[in-house]
């Protein structure tokens, strides 16, 4: 029997994100289309006698207590299947931290994707989906991956067809967001472009890329590049370089450029590190699996 694994954790980016109100309990109803990244943080999760939970990692960026999302993965695993064993978790992180890419969700949904295999639990991907969910809204999309509509507070999945295979490139600048702080600030009527999921849902089962990149739209930009302008410089630099289309991903403040050219995607992560001096920058694809 196996006594460690290892797990990818990827990134994901949101082709278009919309707000559709805010609910009686707080959270906010989104309609969004989500799409998962080669970009990942290695997940080892590892039998021990201890008896307790560990988590150690290569980042002085997240916690390594019982406040991180893989840990509050294994405890409720542990605790729901009588595990009586110790679980260590080893959390190489390449995914930047605060940047609208669900980097601790990711982890979290590895993390119950290893703990359930390490120990042969009898759990569905569905089931772990339900259990995802009252840790983290983002948890039950990562534990799938791919291409999906994703709608309620994220719970509620719709699988799409695959995504087009294209060049990836990612800019995190060296500010961190607040989801909360961002949620909180949002206004509709400040929003000047609206997402459609109908025709970004056709466009990519047209594998339409030039549609697709078209109608890239995220609402919560008029509230994170309105406050901190380096997220248009960001996207204008990546057009300028080549790229179809450039997202701002969830809250922020990473954005995404999609490029057919991989030419074209070095020339802007060179310009966007020299340049404008964003350091977080990854070239990447593409994840359908």
């Amino acid at each position: 029997m196996k006594k460690s694994l290892k797990v990818k954790a990827r990134a994901k980016i949101n082709i278009i994100l919309d707000i559709l109100g805010k609910r009686d309990d707080g959270y906010h109803e989104i309609k969004t289309i989500t799409q998962t990244l080669d970009l990942s943080d290695t997940i080892t999760v590892s039998k021990n006698e201890s008896g307790i939970i560990t988590i150690s990692t290569n980042s002085g960026k997240i916690p390594s207590d019982s406040s991180n999302l893989a840990y509050r993965a294994a405890e409720c695993l542990k605790k729901k299947y009588n595990i009586n064993g110790g679980i260590a978790i080893e959390i190489d992180k390449n995914i930047p931290v605060a940047a609208g890419l669900a980097g601790g969700s990711a982890d979290c949904a590895s993390t119950l994707i290893a703990v359930r295999n390490l120990y042969n639990l009898p759990i569905t991907d569905s089931e772990l989906a339900e259990i995802g969910k009252y840790i983290g809204a983002d948890v039950p999309y990562c534990i799938y991956g791919g291409t999906y509509l994703a709608e309620g507070i994220g719970e509620k999945l719709t699988k799409l067809s695959p995504f087009p295979m294209i060049n990836v490139l990612i800019a995190k600048p060296s500010i961190d967001v607040s989801t909360a702080w961002v949620y909180k600030n949002f206004n509709l009527s400040k929003v000047r472009e609206f997402p459609d999921a109908d025709k970004m849902i056709k466009y990519i089962e047209e594998n339409d890329i030039q549609g697709i990149c078209g109608n890239l739209r995220n609402v919560l930009e008029s509230v994170t590049a309105e406050k901190y302008p380096i997220i248009d410089d960001i996207k204008k630099a990546m057009i300028k370089f080549g790229a179809l289309g450039a997202l701002m991903s969830g809250s922020g403040p990473t954005v995404f450029g999609l490029y057919t050219e991989k030419k074209e995607c070095e020339s802007a992560f060179n310009y966007l590190r020299e340049e404008l001096g964003i350091l977080e920058c990854f070239i990447t694809s593409i994840s359908n699996n």
